[in-house]
Parts: C-alpha cells; sequence; structure tokens
C-alpha cells in the first residue's frame, strides 16, 4: 500500500459522512486535493447545499475514458461496540479501522492516490472521478450527477463501482424497491371490535400476501445460482400501529421491499402486490367503505447485470489479475450507471461487505495494496 493512500485513507475516516449529515467537509477536501494537482472538479449540490456529488475528469475531456465511482456517505454507528473512535483510522494487526473503512472510502482512497499519480502523466485515455452522497440510504444523491453526466457532450466508456467485493470483479446486483403499504379500517372500542375493522388484521393479511409470493419465488422462480440468495426477495421490515390497546386501530402501515433478479420485472411484480393489496382490501368494502391497502413506492433502483463476454469484464479482470467473476447481494450505484446512462459498468473494491456497517469495520492492508496495484494497472493502460 502506497502511504499516499494510507494518508488519504486516515483524512476521509475522520469526516463523519453519515447519510443524516453533510458531506461537504470531505468534497471540499477532494475539491483541494485535486485543485492542488491541477484537476478541476465539477460539483452538482443538493437543494440545501449541504451535500454534494463530485466529477472530476484528469486526462483528456474529448473522449470517453475510465470512470472510478464511489459514495462518500456512511451508515451510523449508533448502538454499536466500537473499541475506539469510529471517525480516526486505526490498525489494528493490518486491519485499518474506521466506519467506511470498507464501505467505501478504502477505494476512494486509492482512487484520489491514483488520481495523484494521473495528474504526473500523459494520459491517452481519461481517467474519471465520480463521488457521490446518499448512496446508503437508495442511491439517492447520484441521481443528479446522473442528470448532468447525460447532458454532456460526452460520457465514460466504462465504469467500475469500487463497492468492496476483496477485489474481484462482480458483474451484477439485484434491483431494489422499497414501498410501504397504508392499510386503512376503521376504529371503535376494543369490546366493540367486531363492529370495526382492524387494520393491523389487514396488515397481517397482506403479509401473508408478501410471503406467499416470496415462497413462490423461493420454489419456483428464475434462479442465478451466481448469488449467494438466488433468487428474488421479499422482505417485511417494519410495521407502526395503533395507539392503545383498547382501541381497534383505523390505520396500519408496513414498510417493505424486493429485491429482484435481473430477469424479474419489478414493475410486473409490483402489479402483482397491488393485486394483492385489493384482494385483501376488496371483501371488506361493502361494510367498510374506507377499507383500503394503499401501496406507495419509497425508493427504487435497477439491478446490474453485464455479461460476462462485454469488453468492460476482460478489462477489469486483466487489471485485477483474476478471472473469477462474481455477483454481489447489495446494491449499487451501478445498475443506474448502467441503465441511465448505458456505461458498461462492474463492481469491483477493496475489502468486504462481511466487515462493512459493522463495529471496527475494517479493511486490510494487503486489499488496499491490490487496489493500489489496480490503479496502477489502470494508469499504465490510460497512458497507453
Amino acid at each position: 500500500m502506497t502511504t499516499a493512500a494510507l494518508e488519504i485513507l486516515d483524512r476521509l475516516i475522520a469526516f463523519p459522512t453519515i447519510s443524516s449529515a453533510s458531506n461537504r467537509d470531505l468534497i471540499d477536501f477532494v475539491v483541494a486535493f485535486l485543485a492542488t494537482r491541477g484537476i478541476e472538479a465539477t460539483l452538482t449540490p443538493n437543494a440545501e447545499g449541504a451535500k454534494a456529488n463530485l466529477f472530476a475528469t484528469i486526462g483528456p475531456k474529448h473522449r470517453g475514458g475510465v470512470m472510478l465511482s464511489g459514495h462518500t456517505d456512511v451508515v451510523p454507528v449508533e448502538g454499536q461496540a466500537w473499541s475506539g473512535d469510529p471517525f480516526r483510522l486505526r490498525d489494528l494487526d493490518g486491519r485499518l479501522t474506521g466506519r467506511g473503512a470498507a464501505d467505501m472510502k478504502g477505494f476512494l482512497a486509492c482512487a484520489l492516490s491514483a488520481a495523484d499519480r494521473a495528474a504526473r502523466m500523459d494520459l491517452a485515455t481519461p481517467l474519471h472521478l465520480a463521488f457521490s452522497y446518499d448512496e446508503e440510504i437508495g442511491c439517492l444523491g447520484v441521481r443528479s450527477l446522473l442528470e448532468a453526466m447525460a447532458a454532456a457532450p460526452f460520457r465514460p466508456e466504462m465504469a467500475i463501482v469500487g463497492e468492496p467485493t476483496s477485489m474481484r470483479v462482480a458483474t451484477g446486483h439485484k434491483g431494489k424497491t422499497a414501498l410501504s403499504a397504508l392499510c386503512c379500517g376503521r376504529e371503535a372500542h376494543s369490546a366493540l371490535a367486531p363492529a370495526a375493522l382492524n387494520a393491523i388484521h389487514l396488515a397481517t393479511a397482506f403479509i401473508d400476501k408478501i410471503r406467499a409470493r416470496q415462497e413462490a419465488f423461493a420454489r419456483e422462480g428464475v434462479r442465478d445460482a451466481a448469488y449467494d440468495v438466488p433468487y428474488t426477495t421479499l422482505h417485511v421490515g417494519r410495521i407502526v400501529g395503533g395507539t392503545a390497546l383498547n382501541i381497534v386501530p383505523n390505520a396500519c402501515r408496513l414498510e417493505f421491499e424486493f429485491r429482484n433478479l435481473a430477469e424479474d420485472d419489478p414493475m410486473a411484480l409490483l402489479a402483482c402486490l397491488e393485486a394483492d393489496a385489493e384482494a385483501v382490501a376488496a371483501p371488506w368494502r361493502k361494510a367498510f367503505p374506507e377499507a383500503a391497502v394503499k401501496l406507495e413506492v419509497a425508493n427504487a433502483y435497477p439491478g446490474l447485470a453485464t455479461d460476462a463476454d462485454e469488453p468492460i469484464v476482460g478489462f477489469a479482470q486483466s487489471l485485477a489479475c483474476r478471472d473469477d467473476p462474481l455477483k454481489v447481494a447489495f446494491g449499487t450505484e451501478g445498475g443506474l450507471f448502467r441503465a441511465r446512462l448505458g456505461i458498461p459498468t462492474v463492481v469491483c473494491g477493496p475489502g468486504s461487505m462481511d466487515q462493512g456497517h459493522k463495529a471496527d469495520e475494517w479493511v486490510s492492508r494487503g486489499q488496499i495494496a491490490e487496489c493500489d496495484c489496480f490503479m496502477d494497472a489502470l494508469l499504465a493502460r490510460l497512458a497507453a
């Protein structure tokens, strides 16, 4: 691992860029870091200006090139038993420990170290950096960057998203749709419960429908053995309803999601869930006209499915010096780059998601060293 990458990672970890907070201090650091090397960065801030995406190009600006993409936000640390300050990088027997070390400031540090080296080279093909905000809460921030890139006169020819894959090249991930279901009934004193419509009961009936669809996907759905869970999944994560034990509740809200394989159309699955919701509410509507299960999509992003024979796959594998591709269970911004901009994309970065989102999150020195070698190989190709 280069000293530069370690020093940059130390600085990046020190910025507490939890998704609920601003990332501007980190972005301002990156802007200054690049400016001192003669690299101009373009920002796309959010409406309040408290957060921003960053895009920068090193080398010729009239051709596509390769984009290194990563998010700057991290998950919270509250409720986790850290052995030290989460926002101070510590080396614990070769484990570089701190919030975001694996997910994914280790990659950002290597990308910035590579930008430092690239600034002193005569690149024939450009290197692009794309750093986003609010990835951890549904790939939200990058969308304004996508719109800016869509309007640009050129766009990268390929993208490498540096989420932690232990430096293996990932060619796919599932899409995700996050939803809520507002179940509407009629309230009454609990002593008169049969005269009311219990919204929690509606919610549990809808949950039964969700579970039945999950069982059908597991039993007979499309399968992709490259994933740990090789089929589309549905999951209820939160339920809120009722105000007191002696009141039949008139409202109950579920929060749930599905993560779909590329072969399963998310819009078709959404239509099936809407039919399930209506099937739960309709039998009650004659006696209770207000009966309803109303679905709302909170957020969605597409999956990534890059064919193994696409040039980006062989290119990235040659940089990583390994040919054991995989598909990852977690979502990334890669699906959006492919779906919105048509950019061939893979996922490859240092560390493992097994260490992400936990107390004492870490990435090994060896993984950062591998990523540095990957970047050196990339720069050599861009200069050739």
